[in-house]
């Protein structure tokens, strides 16, 4: 309220391990935020100690895929299995899935054909201040449809 954003546009990401760690006392200030409006991802999704049973006792929004998977995405099967089972798994739940970590152009192509829709990585941009992402975001706005 003190930046004047509306509780929807912001998002809190509340990693596994610490999901895990102090189970009711996350649930109950989770379902605050959510009340609100806020909207909830649980960050590095498949390194902690999850159950999948988990996922259904805290209000999430997004799962945020760990990079250890999309390294693995575009050149093993067994990375595409993971990836495609987890983008599944967030698609039935009605949770939406953010890949991390993406640092190369076949790993986003491998993202996209698997049905993950939102990505963030070096291949995208890497790490500026708020005045160059300004303008980044400003020419991206202005682009021709394709």
């Amino acid at each position: 309220a003190d930046a004047g954003l509306a509780a929807e546009a912001l998002v809190v990401e509340i990693t596994e391990s610490a999901l895990i760690e102090d189970l009711n006392p996350a649930a109950a200030t989770l379902a605050t935020l959510k009340e609100l409006g806020v909207r909830i991802a649980v960050d590095d999704f498949g390194t902690g100690y999850s159950s999948l049973a988990y996922l259904s006792n805290f209000p999430l929004d997004i799962i945020k895929l760990d990079k250890s998977f999309i390294d693995r995405v575009a050149t093993t099967v067994d990375g595409e299995t993971m990836v495609r089972a987890v983008v599944d798994l967030a698609h039935t739940l009605g949770l939406t899935a953010i890949a991390e970590g993406v640092e190369h152009a076949d790993q986003a192509v491998a993202l996209r054909y698997l049905g993950c829709r939102f990505a963030q990585g070096f291949v995208f941009a890497k790490p500026m201040p708020a005045t160059q992402m300004a303008a980044l975001l400003e020419r991206q706005s202005v682009r021709p449809a394709n």
